[in-house]
């Protein structure tokens, strides 16, 4: 009997025909789904690239339009500005090449006026002005620098806060360094020259030993021993490296505007990687005289508490506050700030500039030797009338100070003076707009040997232009030779005399003016007139035997557009 439970299945054709056509029109169906999704997204991908597409050729052409509209934008404000035609499109830069650019300046202020523009290509506009009146206004409303001249610094020493462009970004830590350097520097007496000459006069000895010495090396050798006791106080003198040190900085300065000038850092020359090898031994060394330098310090106060020594009190707060205004001497350092790039920037700049006033006023003396005879009478009287015999009155010595004024005049640290406005224009009140980016110059040389501003022996060694007569005030001597001034006012003494402000004369720019002034000028000034104080109390500068006196003279008067040859000199000691 068979079951009735269950109902037997079969497949029948029609079955199976209706199956496969439902399961292909659901595959059909999906496949079509697929399909319409993925031209969905190949249609959104395309629309997001030619947006893209779209958007990048937009930003491209506004940015072009914008290069365009300003590069128009400067030939029409260029044009209002005095300056020979040019013909090429890499402007004046072949006749700047092939000649002095002083020199160069020279004619076209006499052809052009006051104020002249050069093309140094079709987007470098360089702008020279020699007016002082409209200098004094240039300087005062163009504040910024180039960026090549803080790029030498930073591939150099490393990120610093001293040496910007932008003076807005520099601004604070200039005016701190500034204080410190005219505060603890300049007006606290001075103790330590006579402690920085018998370091030089120790070094230069062993030279004179062998010969006479040449005055460009015993220039940089002062200049470098009396910034470097200026910053770090008496650890520098007895500093074992200080040799090392002052050679690795000579060489690295010889180098750094070459290796700036590169667009992009050359990685791919091995002469570069040999000068960031000097620029790194330079940082370690400017660290172990910091942590000398403040290990000194912590043991001055161990050992002596609040009971402060003067004179090694005064060269510990010297070193100590020096350094406080590079940055934070416990090791915590802003992200911004640098201190070794501060310091190494610092002494870098400070002995090139030092270093030529100091050359120039060695050659001065050695070939004036009547005006050095009368600083050496100044000096002893100084000496004489002062309480306090360790110390100098360079106050008192007015034709030292006199004498390195008029040294600075003829010799500045650079033949240009150079500014920049990287933002905005700024119009001249004579109505000459000065656009944006243009490079100021101005020919330092050329204005501190103008005879409308200095009188007819501009270009003489005359340092008793700085010097009025006490009775009524006037120059003695601003249209006569040096050698007639000192005879004629042979029978006077120095306290007949008093300083003129070398500042009130516009023309005297050897270091700068407006907000960018070198921060060092007194410290400058002032250290360097205690040094020869200190100098000239105990040694006679000469020049070496075999060079004439007339060929002297001629070379103090040659070409105002050309630094002064190194002179061999000797130091001959006083019997007084």
């Amino acid at each position: 009997m068979k079951s009735c439970g269950a109902v037997p299945t079969t497949t029948t054709p029609a079955t199976t025909f209706l199956s496969s056509l439902l399961q292909y029109s659901k595959t059909k169906s999906r496949t079509r789904d697929s399909l319409e999704t993925s031209r969905l997204l190949r249609d959104f991908a395309t629309r997001e690239f030619n947006a893209f597409l779209w958007f990048s050729l937009i930003a491209v052409t506004a940015l072009l339009l914008r290069k365009v509209f300003n590069l128009l934008r400067l030939w029409a404000q260029a044009r209002n500005i005095p300056g020979p035609p040019c013909t090429s499109f890499y402007g004046h830069s072949k006749l700047i090449s092939r000649e002095n650019l002083t020199e160069v300046l020279s004619v076209l202020h006499k052809k052009y006026g006051p104020i002249v523009k050069l093309w140094l290509g079709p987007t470098q506009l360089l702008v020279s002005m020699k007016d002082p009146g409209l200098i004094k206004e240039m300087l005062l409303k163009a504040e910024d620098k180039l960026p090549l001249t803080g790029r030498a610094f930073r591939l150099a020493f490393g990120p610093t806060s001293l040496f910007v462009s932008s003076f807005d970004e520099v601004q604070r830590r200039r005016e701190s360094l500034a204080t410190e350097l005219s505060g603890r520097l300049i007006e606290k007496p001075p103790a330590i020259p006579t402690k920085v000459v018998d370091c030089i006069m120790e070094r230069l000895n062993k030279f004179m030993a062998e010969g006479s010495l040449d005055c460009n090396m015993v220039s940089q050798h002062m200049a470098f021993t009396l910034l470097g006791s200026t910053l770090f106080g008496d650890a520098f003198l007895t500093w074992s490296k200080a040799t090392v040190y002052e050679e690795l900085l000579t060489m690295i300065a010889k180098d750094a505007c070459f290796w700036a000038s590169y667009s992009i850092t050359p990685y791919w020359k091995r002469g570069f990687w040999s000068y960031q090898h000097l620029c790194t031994k330079l940082r370690l060394l400017t660290q172990d005289i910091v942590q000398q330098c403040q290990k000194n310090n912590k043991l001055f106060h161990q050992k002596d508490g609040n009971h402060y020594n003067g004179i090694t009190k005064m060269g510990m707060e010297s070193a100590s506050g020096s350094l406080s205004c590079f940055g934070e001497l416990n090791g915590h350092l802003n992200a911004t700030e640098e201190l070794c790039g501060n310091i190494m920037g610092v002494m870098f700049h400070g002995c090139l500039t030092t270093s030529g006033l100091i050359g120039n006023l060695l050659a001065r003396l050695a070939t004036h030797p009547q005006i050095q005879e009368k600083i050496f009478s100044e000096i002893i009287m100084a000496r004489n009338g002062s309480m306090k015999q360790d110390q100098q009155c360079v106050d008192k010595m007015r034709l030292l100070l006199a004498t390195v004024y008029e040294s600075a005049r003829l010799l500045p640290a650079g033949p240009l003076l150079q500014r920049c406005s990287l933002k905005h224009d700024f119009r001249l009140e004579t109505g000459v707009t000065i656009p944006a980016r243009a490079v100021l110059v101005v020919p330092v040389q050329l204005l501190q040997m103008d005879d409308s501003s200095w009188g007819q022996d501009a270009s003489e060694f005359n340092p008793y232009r700085f010097l009025s007569n006490a009775g009524n005030g006037s120059d003695l001597a601003l249209n006569t030779s040096s050698t007639g001034n000192a005879e004629k006012h042979e029978h006077l003494g120095e306290s007949f005399f008093i300083l003129n402000d070398p500042n009130d004369n516009a023309a005297f720019l050897p270091f700068g003016s407006g907000a960018r002034a070198c921060v060092g000028q007194k410290f400058v000034i002032q250290g360097v007139a205690t040094l020869f104080a200190s100098l000239l109390e105990h040694y006679e500068i000469r020049l070496l035997e075999s060079e004439s006196q007339s060929d002297s003279k001629q070379m103090m008067n040659n070409s105002v557009f050309q630094h002064l040859p190194s002179r061999e000199i000797v130091f001959i000691r006083r019997n007084s």
